[in-house]
This record gives C-alpha cells, sequence and structure tokens, in this order.
C-alpha cells in the first residue's frame, strides 16, 4: 500500500467588524480590494503551502469568540484581523488565549501610525506575531508565516 500524503493542517482566517466592506469603506486608508478578493488569494496561497483555509468575516463579537473556540477545537492555526474588535474586546482575547497553535494577528493599515483609539490591540497580548501596513499582502504573508511556524514546531508527544 502507498502512504497517503498527511491531510492538510486546519487554518481559520477570521475577519471582524466591517471588513465585508472593503473596497468601498475608506478607500484612501483601506484600498479598492474586497475582501473577497484577499480570500480567493489566501486560500489560493494556503494550498499551495498545504493548508485547509477556512476563511470568515463577522460584525458580531460572540460569533467571533465562538469561531475562535472552534479553531481551539479543531487543532487550527489562526490568522485574524480582528478590525474594531482590536481596540478592546476582552472577550476575544481571553478566547485567543485558549489556542496553542500560531495566531497571527493581520491588520491592513499600520496601526502604530493611526490615531487614538487605533493604535493599541489587546489582541496582541495572544498573537505569535503580529502584520500590520501591508494591505491585502498582509494576508499572504501571515499564511507564510504560519505555514513555516507549523512545519518548525516541535512534533507532540
Amino acid at each position: 500500500m502507498a502512504a497517503s500524503s498527511p491531510s492538510p493542517h486546519p487554518l481559520f482566517v477570521l475577519n471582524g467588524s466591517n471588513l465585508n466592506m472593503l473596497g468601498l469603506r475608506e478607500p484612501q486608508l483601506y484600498g479598492t480590494t474586497t475582501l473577497e478578493q484577499i480570500r480567493q488569494r489566501t486560500e489560493a496561497r494556503a494550498a499551495e503551502l498545504g493548508l485547509a483555509c477556512d476563511f470568515r468575516q463577522t460584525n458580531h463579537e460572540g460569533v467571533l469568540v465562538d469561531w475562535i473556540q472552534e479553531a481551539f477545537h479543531r487543532q487550527a492555526a489562526l490568522i485574524i484581523n480582528p478590525a474594531g474588535f482590536s481596540f478592546g474586546c476582552v472577550p476575544v482575547l481571553d478566547a485567543l488565549k485558549l489556542l496553542h497553535k500560531p495566531v497571527i494577528e493581520v491588520h491592513l493599515t499600520n496601526i502604530h501610525q493611526r490615531p487614538a483609539p487605533y493604535t493599541h490591540s489587546l489582541v496582541s497580548q495572544a498573537a505569535t506575531g503580529v502584520v500590520c501596513g501591508l494591505g491585502p499582502t498582509g494576508y499572504l504573508v501571515a499564511v507564510r508565516a504560519v505555514a513555516e511556524l507549523l512545519a518548525t514546531a516541535p512534533a507532540a508527544a
């Protein structure tokens, strides 16, 4: 019998509030790329790297918490653009602390150059790494980072 290839590692890509309006919302700040275009590119890159990408968006904090808990139960790595949930959403932070796989926080803009209240992300406290200021390319950088982190992680006992 031939050995089967390993199944792809699950990767959740979760997007927070108002990101469904990308391409329309403040294009001078966020650009004209839509979330659907980001999804297509992210899923393609994930597949190239052997990751099973589950890409989602919500405007509801509780739904985001539920999805993070689902990622925990599925032992998935996580890329999260928490958007407005970044700056004061303790339930999202607490849910992220459950995860044992890489968590990469993504922001389209460089939040460190933004005015208050957009400069200090609570989510960063639970993130393995943060990618900000690269626009939609940040998602692709995050996928690459997750793949490399998973590849170099010690094997589970």
